[in-house]
């Protein structure tokens, strides 16, 4: 079974893109939480596991990731789908 690992930083419209964002600066929010994260993966059909103690290679403060099980697309789409629904979780 595949996991993906998606990083809030993936979604920070506070990061450039070689800070670690990986979406369109229209689909990225500020300070996106795992917990967003993971109702955004609910939201496109995968089962999403919340890991809060982990730290994203680029940042020093902890923020947490969120596994993604299961998931049949390519990671850069899986991307650009949940970056989507995090900025429809926040309007």
């Amino acid at each position: 079974m595949v996991e993906n690992v998606l990083w809030p930083a993936y979604f920070d419209a506070g990061l450039t893109r070689s800070e670690g964002r990986r979406v369109p600066m229209d689909l990225a929010v500020d300070e996106p939480t795992v917990d967003e994260i993971a109702d955004a993966v609910q939201q496109v059909g995968y089962d999403a596991v919340i890991e809060r103690d982990k730290t994203y290679s680029r940042e020093f403060d902890p923020r947490g990731r969120v596994l993604v099980k299961g998931a049949d697309d390519t990671k850069n789409d899986l991307v650009q789908a949940i970056g989507a629904y995090v900025e429809l979780l926040r309007e």
